[in-house]
């Protein structure tokens, strides 16, 4: 499943990348990536499409805003890179605004803020999500991502173990290979709901770390590319007024991920 979906991205980025040079050129074509692993926000079909919050946002958005848009999908580790190297021209992949982001890239406002929460095995002996809890007991995280900068930070006494995608470190807590996981609530609740995750439970949701974890979710543009940032920017204002967002919302999550 691993080698048919980087197979797919890969003819994703194929099809898409020459495109990205000249997105902005006349203001009406915008070229999006996004991963395609992070379900419910954003998963790649077998047919090649892209689904999910992210994506159906960033279709309202564009529609907004008047513009053609298309996707990418692209591997995590390499999003910002991507982004810099115009590949594409704009990032709608669940990613934090963080200070260290804010160093290579610049963001929009908000588009959704949820926190991060730990998940163990039904029959886990594990009770307290908290550093003494989780002592001596393997934790799992995709890599480069706030959570588990999250968990180097709060769960040091835990042994980390870095994952390229969610769908590696689920496997492996679902067959004991890795004692519990750390990700964004709503990701980790949904997977609770599926046949892949009966294994499993929500052992708690964690109070975020603004400096960790950010101010929410926003759209990642290349440095200095004000007008981009401010037609999305307004963008977002208008679906949120207009009820799109909420349309959106209420397809995926029982209450607000927009947040305070």
């Amino acid at each position: 499943m691993r080698i048919s979906r980087r197979l797919a991205m890969a003819a994703s980025a194929a099809v898409f990348a020459l495109m990205a040079g000249s997105a902005m050129a006349d203001g009406e074509k915008i070229v999006i990536g996004t991963e395609g692993a992070y379900p419910p926000f954003n998963k790649l079909e077998a047919d090649g499409t892209l689904t999910g919050f992210d994506v159906d946002i960033a279709k309202a958005l564009c529609v907004e805003m008047k513009a053609e848009c298309t996707f990418v999908a692209q591997d995590w580790d390499g999003m910002i890179p991507a982004l810099v190297a115009k590949k594409f021209d704009a990032i709608i992949a669940s990613m934090s605004i963080t200070p260290e982001r804010l160093e290579k890239v610049d963001f929009t406002n908000k588009y959704y803020n949820t926190g991060p929460a730990i998940v163990v095995p039904k029959d886990s002996p594990i009770t307290e999500a908290t550093e003494a809890g989780l002592a001596g007991k393997s934790l799992g995280a995709q890599s480069s991502t706030t959570h588990s900068n999250y968990a180097e930070a709060f769960f040091k006494e835990s042994e980390l173990k870095l994952y390229p995608t969610p769908d590696e470190y689920k496997l492996d807590v679902a067959n004991g290979r890795v004692d519990a996981v750390i990700d964004d609530v709503v990701v980790l609740t949904s997977w609770l709901k599926t046949a892949d995750g009966a294994c499993c439970k929500l052992l708690k949701a964690l109070k975020p770390d603004p400096e960790i974890n950010g101010i929410g979710a926003g759209i990642a543009i290349r440095k200095g590319e004000t007008a981009l940032k401010d037609k999305f920017n307004t963008a977002i204002a208008a679906i949120r007024a207009n009820g799109k967002y909420k349309e959106i919302n209420d397809k995926y999550f029982e209450f607000d991920v927009y947040g305070d």
